[in-house]
Formats: structure tokens, sequence, C-alpha cells
């Protein structure tokens, strides 16, 4: 995702300086284990209690195709939103795309449901999500300053409802993604969103929530996010600093927000890009990223931040990768899951172009081609 008037930049450091103990509810497990992981106090017994009792999880019928969406996603109050560089029309649009070309049915979509209170408990603090019942802490983290105007039901209703919706989405989509081989989330990737901060369009950490469900509900215990999006995706780094059942490979323009100095030291894989990279430069060094990645981490599940911010002309990502280079970037990372039978769930995060809407739609279309995806198919991979 983004940020609209980014500070300077910071120096790096590593990941192995790490000094600070970030909120996440799970307790850490080697990276080589596969058992579930145990409670071992009371605040982790409540956590698990949380999962256990959500009902965001539900069976899906072989009718649907593991494609996540709801008409809820888009956001719309007053025209407000147009204030903003993000558009927040761009997931309906994505389905619209995908159905007039004929590749899915509305029907087969599959519509989650809404996180709640409980749910975001499992990661977010009470103090945190407290704050959200404020209009003027929605606008600083949406960036939409006169949203702090407006009574709160209203932004409740029309921003905030919308992402908790998009939250339910990602949660699903792991479980759809284990038992389909793939899920795609028309939504979601609200990576600059960690536990106890919101920012850069990202009220609720989705990514870190999904994979804490999925430690307690799927029996999986290493988890491998590919966060190909422009930006830093320093929320789900800070989550997960002290958790080494987690392998981060973070491809970003270093040359714009978040510039999250203690964040980059919890990244397993940092590739940072300059502004203005190309595609062929770009997808040179997505294969070796990947190849590294392949030889260091054997995951269980990918959750895939696929940002089309990286566009050439968008005016936050900064770089200039062609429309047919984020459909190559994309067949890319499933064809690494693919070869290796690990299940992969797809988020649309950043994208501040009109065009990006249409550039997904193809990469999905794409995907679905290669047989990378199977779109006709309620089982998923063929």
């Amino acid at each position: 995702m983004h940020h609209w008037k980014p500070p300077p930049p910071l120096s790096l450091s590593l990941r192995s300086c790490r000094f600070v103990l970030s909120f996440t509810p799970a307790p850490a497990m080697s990276a080589s284990s596969s058992s579930e992981v145990a409670p071992t106090g009371p605040a982790d017994a409540i956590y698990r209690d949380r999962i256990l009792s959500s009902k965001l999880y539900f069976d899906v019928p072989p009718s649907k195709v593991p494609v996540i969406y709801s008409s809820s996603y888009d956001i719309a109050f007053f025209g407000i939103e147009k204030l903003h560089p993000f558009d927040s029309s761009k997931w309906g649009r994505i389905c619209q795309f995908l159905i007039k070309e004929g590749f899915l049915d509305k029907k087969q979509t599959v519509e989650p449901l809404e996180a709640s209170n409980d749910d975001l408990l499992v990661v977010h603090s009470e103090s945190y999500l407290s704050s959200l019942k404020s209009s003027l802490n929605v606008a600083i983290i949406i960036e939409v300053p006169p949203v702090s105007l407006l009574p709160n039901c209203l932004v409740q209703n029309k921003v905030l409802y919308p992402f908790r919706k998009q939250v339910g989405g990602s949660i699903l989509a792991a479980k759809l993604a284990k038992e389909r081989g793939w899920a795609i989330n028309i939504g979601g990737g609200f990576h600059h969103c960690s536990a106890e901060k919101g920012g850069g369009f990202c009220a609720y950490a989705d990514i870190s929530l999904c994979i804490q469900f999925a430690f307690v509900l799927l029996n999986i215990s290493r988890v491998m996010i590919i966060d190909l999006d422009a930006h830093q995706g320093n929320g789900h780094e800070i989550d997960f600093s002290n958790d080494r059942r987690v392998y981060i490979l973070d491809m970003y323009n270093a040359g714009i927000y978040p510039f999250d100095f203690e964040a980059k030291r919890y990244i397993d894989q940092k590739v940072e890009l300059a502004s203005g990279t190309k595609t062929k430069e770009y997808l040179d060094k997505l294969d070796e990223a990947l190849e590294v990645a392949r030889n260091n981490f054997n995951p269980e599940l990918v959750v895939y931040n696929a940002g089309t911010d990286i566009l050439d002309g968008d005016p936050l990502g900064r770089l200039k990768i062609s429309p047919d280079g984020v459909t190559t970037r994309d067949e890319k990372v499933f064809r690494f899951a693919r070869e290796r039978n690990i299940p992969l769930l797809m988020l649309t995060s950043g994208g501040y172009m009109k065009s990006s809407a249409r550039v997904i739609a193809d990469s999905i279309i794409n995907l679905s081609k290669k047989n990378l995806i199977a779109l006709d198919s309620p089982l998923g991979r063929k």
C-alpha cells in the first residue's frame, strides 16, 4: 500500500539485530517444526479460544471457486473517497472484468463474513481497536482528512466495515488455499498495519490475522510471505519479528514510504529496488529472490501480497513495470508454489491507477489459461 507524504529515508539494518519484541499471540517455533502450536499460558488460551470460536472459517460448497469477493469491499461515501489516490472501486471492477470476459461467474465467487471484534483481537489490542472508534484516527490512517468531520457511525459503516469484510476474506483464503491448492481474495493485503498501528490506507492487519488463524486451524507452522507490493510490508514484519515460523521475502522500492528502519530488521530476504526500476531488471531480481527463498525455507503455505503499484505510471510506487511484467510476475510466484505443491493465497494490495483493475483481471485470466488456477473447476488446480 502507501503513504501520501513520505518522510526522509533512513539507513538499513539486519534482521539479526532484533531487539524489539512486538505483539505476536502465538509462541515462536522453529521453522522446521510442523506440529500445531500449543497454548503456554492464559493469554495463549484466550487467543486460541477466539480463533476456535470464530465463524470466519466455513465450509464452501464445491460449486464455488476459491475467488473471494463481496460487493461490500468497495468504498464510497459522498465522493470523499475520490480525495485519496487509491481506487476504492478497484475490487468490484476486477470482478466485472473477469465476468465480462467469461472467466468467472459471480455465483461461483465466495462471499466472506465480516471479521468481528473478537476475531480482530487475535492480533490487535483493545486499545488499538478502541482508537478506530475515532473518526479522526481513521482519517489519519486512510489519509482522507475530511473523514474526521463525519459522524463515527458513518465512518464505521462506509470505511471500516468494507475493510473488516476484506479481512474476513483474507482469513478464509488460507482455508480455501489449503483445501483447493490456491485462493485469491479480490481485496486485502493491508501490509502497513500491525497489531498496534495502522497507516498507509491499512486499518487492520489482515496478513497477520490470516496467518495466526492458519497456525491454529490448519495445523501448519511454516508460512512464507512473498510481498511484491511496491512498498515495504512493515506491518507484518513487525508482527512476526520474533516468530521464526514465518519467512518474509519483501521486494520493494526503498526510496518511498514507509522507510521503517525497525521493520527492515525483520525481513528474512530483502530486495530493495530503486525508483524507476524497469521490467526486465525487476523480473530478473524476482527470479533470483525466488531461488534463494526456495533454498532457504520450506513453507506449508504461501501468502502472496500482489500489489499492482509497481506499474509504470503509478504515482506512489514509482517503478516502471509494464502490465505484461505484472502478469509474468504473478505467474512466476504461482509456479514457485505449484512446483513445490504449496498452497498459495493471493491478496491484491496496493495499486493507485484506474488501470490496475484491468491489469489484475488480465493476470488472473493468464493464470487460468496457464492452468495455474482453474476458474472453471471447483476443485482448483488441474
